[in-house]
């Protein structure tokens, strides 16, 4: 085998095992209550793929990680505000129904800015840092972010087949409380860093 397909194959094992049971799986569900699943999974990919560059970059070249409190302290803020918005609750009038473009860019924009605030310093950007260390940089990259997209696909899969078994304010409801809680978790990972 190869040292690019070991380095692939290592990375996504590694990485989606890593991820099963994570706060990013859970905020993968939160949002594909939100928004549509195709958007949901693009802002993942990039956000993702970008954390995971930096990543391997860190891992490959400099050997240091980054300090991420006060973008830790920001995520909070971030959740905190999706979570208001969640309970809030929107009705589509027939003018934004026209608008669906726009709302899939801002799906995107959404779900890729909250995971990448999320991911920097959780434990599959230090996992991808690790193996990034010991395996060649490109299938590291590949690897880890197949690895954590696929691990938070299985959650939306997972999560709308409940969905169709739930009533819609319910799913609000714990879409609401899940986003809180991501921001109480952030808060005190940053508070932690900070004091």
């Amino acid at each position: 085998m190869s040292a690019f397909l070991a380095a692939l194959a290592i990375s996504f094992g590694v990485i989606f095992v890593a991820e099963l049971g994570d706060k990013s799986q859970l905020m993968a569900l939160t949002f594909a209550t939100r928004f549509k699943t195709g958007p949901v999974l693009i802002g993942i990919t990039i956000a993702t793929a970008v954390v995971h560059l930096v990543s391997v970059a860190v891992g490959y070249g400099l050997g240091a990680a980054l300090p991420t409190a006060w973008i830790s302290l920001v995520a909070a803020l971030a959740f905190f505000a999706f979570g208001a918005w969640t309970l809030r609750g929107d009705k589509l009038t027939d003018e934004e129904k026209g608008k669906a473009e726009r709302t899939t860019r801002s799906a995107i924009i959404a779900v890729g800015v909250s995971f990448f605030l999320a991911e920097l310093g959780d434990k599959t950007m230090l996992a991808t840092i690790t193996l990034a260390t010991q395996h060649g940089w490109l299938g590291t990259w590949i690897g880890s972010t197949v690895g954590m997209v696929a691990a938070d696909a299985l959650a939306i899969v997972v999560g709308r087949q409940l969905g169709r078994h739930l009533p819609e304010k319910a799913i609000r409801y714990g879409a609401a409380v899940l986003f809180v809680i991501f921001g109480v978790w952030l808060l005190i990972e940053a508070l932690r860093e900070l004091l």
